[in-house]
């Protein structure tokens, strides 16, 4: 990572103050960056935090100041001249605070620090990778669970027990466990609804090691189920894998999404394919690059992607397929390793 205080040359900023959790822990590597904040100057970067977090000195590869509420304010007033802040992030009252403390004048800024995150360094990589090892060991854990009668949110427990039983600092983001109907749900919640012969079941999960996420999907098959999902699965896999072999450096990130609509539509089922194809994942689960139609990024060596086409068929039933991808310069690696063919347990 380049010295934080390049950050403001090309904004003609004196400082930035950088408030987002996931950019505070990216500049600083302090595992409390909720309640924290970075402040770039033009002799380096600096954490801000409290005295609940004594140990900041050494939790932060930068230099750090444990101020409590007075030291902060009279801290911030020393500051002179053009401040940044994350304009998409800050809430406007914390905002009007600032203007109070410090009558400097505060800039609007958007995704500077996240440009940085873009393409992951080494370290970065080997962080997502410990946590997608640990959500298929999940995934393999629960799977004799899926039987018949067994609750959607029993499984979603067990998949957050074990990835803390493991290491884990957590999951990801609520496991998503969607059978039946609910398939056709994209972010069903588990529920207390029981699984039924027959049916499809979608389980989306992911694990966090320090700081950094995993993501992946599953569809899995409770015994024998209707044709039309059969095809639906096969519309499915064959749109991730025309995704996947289109995935290299310099390729337009919508390119590739229109690529799987392209399949999918080949089956009648485009207009069933309703989120975009993926997403950056790394200190958020949710990050840039977008995999979608409306997006203007181009694939770099370095970026971590996720690579899911859908089908959700209201009524029936819903398929979803995910990778986790790093883009090399040879081309995509699989950092998700689980079995994704059709499959009936």
């Amino acid at each position: 990572m380049r010295e934080p205080q390049t950050l403001l040359e090309p904004l003609e900023l004196d400082a930035l103050y950088v408030t987002r959790p996931e950019n505070v822990r990216y500049l600083s590597g302090f595992p409390h960056p909720e309640d924290a904040q970075v402040l770039v100057t033009g002799e380096g970067a600096l954490l801000l935090t409290d005295p609940r977090y004594p140990e900041a000195e050494r939790e932060s590869r930068i230099p750090a100041r444990i101020l409590k509420r007075e030291e902060r304010e009279a801290f911030l007033r020393e500051l002179r001249g053009r401040v940044g802040f994350e304009a998409e992030h800050l809430p406007y009252a914390a905002l009007e605070r600032l203007r109070e403390l410090a009558p400097v004048e505060w800039v609007p800024t958007k995704g500077v620090v996240e440009r940085l995150r873009l393409r992951k360094t080494p370290e970065e990589v080997e962080r997502i990778r410990r946590a997608q090892a640990l959500a298929e060991e999940a995934l393999h854990h629960v799977l004799p669970l899926l039987q018949p009668g067994v609750e959607e949110r029993e499984i979603a427990l067990e998949l957050e027990f074990f990835l803390k039983r493991r290491g884990a600092e957590g999951v990801a983001f609520p496991p998503i466990v969607a059978s039946g109907e609910r398939g056709a749900l994209p972010h069903a919640g588990a529920s207390g609804k029981r699984l039924q012969a027959g049916e499809l079941v979608t389980l989306d999960l992911g694990a966090k090691v320090e700081g950094y996420h995993s993501d992946m999907t599953r569809t899995l098959a409770l015994g024998k189920v209707a044709e039309e999902l059969r095809r639906a699965f096969q519309a499915v896999e064959e749109a991730l894998e025309a995704a996947l072999s289109a995935l290299s450096p310099g390729k337009a990130a919508k390119e590739v999404d229109a690529l799987a609509r392209e399949v999918l539509k080949g089956y009648g089922l485009d207009r069933y394919f309703v989120h975009s194809l993926g997403h950056g994942v790394g200190l958020a689960v949710h990050e840039g690059p977008g995999l979608s139609p409306y997006t203007e990024e181009v694939l770099e060596p370095g970026m971590v992607v996720t690579v899911e086409p859908g089908v959700y068929l209201p009524g029936v039933g819903g398929v979803r397929l995910e990778e986790l991808v790093l883009l090399t310069e040879e081309g995509p690696e699989l950092l998700s390793r689980f079995p994704r063919g059709y499959r009936e347990v």
